[in-house]
């Protein structure tokens, strides 16, 4: 698989705090490889919109994060390798978990991801 390059799932590219609204839809792979669920791919989606939301209460610092992750997130360019995702998710959790009951949706859907990725 190496030097293949492939997206499964959504490609988000957020630039800026206020607004931000589209996702690209990519849903093939090289042959032989196995699509992502369409539970796993919803659940995706879904945290990308909360991430969406989030985006509005966190510092620039922590947005700037969250975009650094959202390629492992969304398997862009090549990314997205278990370890990769698995830390891109953790990292999102963690920023969530510091706004408290707003980023709680944020973590419900980190968990859902990383449950359904571990289920595969």
């Amino acid at each position: 698989m190496s030097g293949d390059s492939y997206h499964i799932g959504d490609r988000v590219s957020m630039y800026g705090g206020t607004g931000n609204q589209g996702i690209v839809h990519n849903n093939s792979g090289p042959s032989g490889a196995e699509p992502a669920s369409p539970e796993l791919q919803e659940a995706v989606r879904e945290l990308l919109r909360l991430l969406g939301d989030l985006r509005e209460q966190l510092p620039p610092v922590s947005v700037r994060v969250l975009d650094d992750n959202l390629p492992a997130l969304t398997g862009e360019g090549g990314a997205g390798q278990p370890e990769e995702r698995h830390r891109a998710l953790m990292a999102v959790a963690g920023i969530a978990a510091t706004v408290s009951t707003v980023g709680e949706p944020v973590v419900e859907a980190v968990r859902k991801v990383l449950e359904l990725l571990t289920a595969a």
